[in-house]
């Protein structure tokens, strides 16, 4: 399999002051490429919330469904902002069972990322698998660096799981979605998850949005209107808009402990004409 570093800047450093979404994913996860100061929100999240890791793991089986179903029609290369700290299997290893010739960037700007490169950058001998490391809101860095590895010209699987609710309608969440989509081709599609109040009581959805907040986070969940907003002028695949959960159940296996709980976020995936 060919290897690449997209661009990683070897100079950041990791701040451990204060929790990162990556970090603390990791940690619902039952990862352990995290620090205190993350597990220390993740507890009180959880404390409030027990069922947040299953949850999680919820929005991961959809990206493995979403990711599956996609590379089934056709599609051989993805482009996933907002990576996090691997966990297997990963979305490249989803892709390269369907497609061992696969290429896939990831894109992530915590520095801890980067550090697992060795499990992240690992695939089949036929596919290619690359990292950028770079901010979201940074799109020219990204499709630049993405160029190295991917064509544009052709259909790409744009993937954004659980990244937007983490940037607000001020720091430009909908503008850096259009700019990336403006880059894909015709018969690309867009993968997205994001948490929303819709399911859950106004009050419990609100303690969570503080509690994110008191750790320095960015936390907006987007009900189903808002969320709908990031597909204009995407032709939406069957179910549509729905939970997560709810996203063709059938393609992959259900989340130990899932029965009666509710993901807590709305998915979509969504085709470019």
């Amino acid at each position: 399999m060919e290897q690449q570093d997209a661009g990683r800047d070897t100079s950041l450093r990791i701040d451990t002051g204060k929790p990162h979404p990556a970090r603390m994913y990791d940690w619902f996860l039952g990862g352990k490429d995290n620090y205190p100061v993350d597990e220390e929100l993740g507890r009180r999240l959880v404390g409030f919330a027990p069922v947040i890791p299953v949850m999680a793991r919820m929005n991961r089986a959809f990206m493995h469904r979403a990711t599956r179903w996609v590379a089934g029609r056709g599609v051989r290369q993805f482009l996933d902002v907002g990576t996090g700290i691997p966990t297997e299997p990963n979305l490249h290893q989803v892709a390269q069972k369907v497609a061992p010739d696969a290429r896939v960037v990831y894109c992530d700007n915590d520095p801890i990322v980067p550090a697992h490169a060795g499990a992240l950058l690992r695939g089949t001998p036929e596919g290619v698998v690359a990292y950028v490391q770079a901010d979201a809101h940074d799109t020219a860095c990204i499709l630049e660096r993405a160029r190295g590895t991917l064509d544009f010209d052709r259909p790409v699987a744009l993937s954004l799981i659980a990244l937007l609710h983490f940037i607000g309608d001020e720091d430009g969440a909908y503008e850096l979605v259009e700019r990336l989509k403006d880059a894909l081709a015709p018969g690309s599609y867009l993968i997205m998850s994001h948490l929303t109040p819709d399911f859950h009581p106004e009050e419990a959805s609100r303690k969570v949005s503080d509690l994110y907040r008191a750790g320095g986070l960015t936390m907006d969940m987007r009900n189903r209107e808002r969320f709908a907003r990031f597909f204009e002028g995407l032709e939406p695949v069957e179910p549509g808009i729905v939970a997560a959960e709810d996203w063709h159940p059938e393609l992959g296996e259900p989340v130990p402990g899932q029965e009666n709980v509710l993901s807590g976020s709305y998915v979509a995936v969504a085709r470019k004409g």
